[in-house]
């Protein structure tokens, strides 16, 4: 997927080693006397480690890069202990990245690593991934992830409108503009993609095509940045490795841009899913279903 990363420039760089000390990360390490990026994966793109370099060999530049990978991370400084932590979750809580921030206070916990959380900043040793709560740090609360998890239908009579209808959303965000493609509830899983309207449309939208799946929304017309839509459905299939990909649009012919979305980032990946076209009338009816 392409991101922004850090560039060094080999010529510049005096081999101090001050960038090394500031990417609490572990993405650079001193190598034949000089600064070099060790692994995509641990490079988060912020750039905290430019400011420490006395002359100016380090950059920022966006080009085709792993995606970030915070477990990974954690896994490689946990063992340098509390403060180098505290140090790399208080950078993210800086560059307001929600997400990476939970999944790392997630593994901490996970791990029952002895590490006191109350010294992140803004009060944030709250904050989980499973949490549905008002977010206390920065950023937009309408985009922290959050995983609901399966919930049981209650019994209803859909035909008279009797009864309730629970909601089958697994997950919060749902925009793909907002969702991580590394997602757990996209990790594995079946993943439906669905133009805007379509939830309109459709009286049995949650009970018949959300059930168990991973949702992402998003219109073919309106939306802008839609290269970054084939970026992270292709970091679905590649990187989150989800089982199928169903497309939902309108008959409309504006809404096929999703479809084509879809197979453009299918091509790209480099590992195959089934993908399902599902085309559905203005009166929610489903006119065409095919695997592509």
């Amino acid at each position: 997927m392409k991101r922004t990363i850090i560039k060094i420039d080999e010529e510049l760089c005096n081999g101090c080693g001050l960038c090394v000390e500031g990417c609490h990360e572990g993405a650079l390490q001193m190598i034949d006397g000089k600064a070099r990026m060790i692994s995509d994966l641990y490079c988060d793109g912020l750039g905290a480690c430019i400011p420490e370099c006395p002359v100016g060999a380090i950059s920022l530049e966006e080009r085709e890069a792993e995606p970030y990978d915070e477990i990974k991370v954690m896994e490689r400084i946990a063992p340098k202990g509390e403060a180098t932590v505290i140090a790399h979750l208080n950078h993210l809580i800086d560059h307001d990245q929600t997400t990476f921030v939970e999944q790392g206070i997630q593994y901490i916990q996970d791990h029952k690593l002895p590490f006191d959380l109350s010294k992140l900043k803004n009060n944030t040793k709250h904050m989980h991934a499973k949490e549905q709560k008002t977010m206390n740090g920065g950023g937009c609360p309408g985009s922290k992830m959050m995983h609901f998890g399966e919930t049981p239908s209650p019994a209803s009579d859909t035909a008279t409108g009797t009864g309730s209808v629970a909601s089958e959303l697994r997950q919060w965000p749902v925009q793909l503009h907002l969702v991580n493609p590394q997602a757990p509830y996209f990790q594995h899983a079946d993943v439906l993609l669905a133009a805007d309207c379509v939830a309109f449309a459709m009286g049995d939208f949650h009970s018949k095509h959300l059930k168990g799946k991973g949702l992402a929304i998003a219109c073919p017309k309106l939306d802008q940045g839609k290269e970054r839509y084939i970026e992270k459905l292709t970091a679905m299939i590649n990187d989150a490795r989800i089982n199928t990909l169903s497309v939902m649009v309108m008959e409309v012919p504006c809404c096929t841009g999703l479809l084509q979305m879809a197979k453009m980032a299918a091509k790209k990946a480099t590992r195959k899913v089934p993908v399902k076209a599902i085309t559905v009338s203005l009166n929610g009816e489903v006119i065409n279903e095919e695997w592509m």
